[in-house]
């Protein structure tokens, strides 16, 4: 399988720079993977020639980057699953998760997993790649995750999402109707005491921000969409909860199991600026039967 390559053109304002300061600062590779080139199979040109990462750059220079071949996870069996793909192309992956299956998979509860599901998919389409998954959704949520194929993808969109540049959306069905019916609820979120699973609200905890809105209103619950400033676990589950207003199914934080068998929580859209062919993508997940069910009652 063909290693991975990228070349670009050096203009006038990277003129004199060395290419470890271009790569680092101006590419953004990270260290890490400068040394993995280096030591594990990669190799660094200039116009066609091999150079260290001390080479001076002069305008019009042509550089090339091949990363080395990713290795695959020893410890991840694939798996045949069905897969809805959203979203392809030779860097990022788009699917949507159904409810009931774990993004990536624990030694203890699953015996497969999402990201398994993608392992079998490379395989039979011939992806030298292992698992980079930007984001995850807790099992019983369903909805949108997003895959690099290698690293370098997988380290500029982390860096987006870090810095509040990659965009996604949430609906919920949440018990009774908040009130106002729009708002933001800011709270720390922790680890509850004794418990390595649940979170709760704690003045030590991360800060965690939650923006929702009320799309409809019925007699015993809501239907809400939700954004994210941060990315807590549990954190729409615990703020919601936290309101007076735990999500339909969400048994663990006072939720019933009346409605919905899972927490009735949908990752609905996704946009994100992909870095290499320079466009603005945006991706939506159709709302799933077990939550379709319950709106425009």
């Amino acid at each position: 399988m063909k290693p991975l390559e990228f070349t670009w053109t050096i203009h006038k304002r990277s003129e004199g720079k060395t290419l470890r300061d271009y790569l680092l600062k101006d590419q953004l590779i990270s260290r890490q993977a400068l040394t993995d080139i280096k030591f594990k199979g990669g190799d660094l040109k200039v116009n066609d020639e091999q150079v260290t990462v001390r080479y001076i750059l002069k305008a019009g220079d042509i550089v090339t980057v091949i990363f080395p071949v990713e290795e695959i996870s020893e410890y991840m069996e694939p798996i045949e699953l069905p897969l809805s793909v959203l979203y392809e192309d030779d860097h990022f992956l788009v699917v949507d998760k159904p409810a009931g299956l774990p993004t990536i998979p624990s030694r203890f509860r699953s015996k497969e997993s999402l990201a398994q599901g993608i392992l079998h998919y490379y395989e039979e389409n011939q992806i030298a790649s292992t698992i980079h998954a930007v984001n995850r959704l807790d099992r019983n949520t369903s909805g949108i995750v997003l895959f690099a194929k290698h690293r370098y993808g997988h380290s500029l969109l982390s860096r987006q999402q870090k810095e509040g540049k990659l965009k996604r959306t949430y609906v919920a069905l949440c018990h009774g109707i908040p009130d106002p019916r729009s708002g933001t609820i800011d709270a720390p979120i922790g680890r509850k005491e004794g418990s390595i699973i649940e979170r709760c609200i704690r003045p030590d905890g991360q800060q965690a921000k939650t923006h929702y809105k009320v799309l409809a209103s019925y007699k015993e619950y809501a239907f809400l969409k939700l954004r994210l400033e941060t990315g807590r676990t549990h954190q729409i589950r615990v703020h919601m909860a936290h309101i007076g207003h735990p999500l339909l199914g969400d048994d663990l934080y006072g939720g019933t199991l009346q409605f919905i068998e899972r927490q009735a929580l949908h990752s609905q859209t996704l946009a994100f600026y992909h870095p290499f062919n320079e466009k603005r993508i945006e991706i939506q997940a159709p709302l799933p039967e077990d939550m379709e069910v319950w709106i425009d009652r």
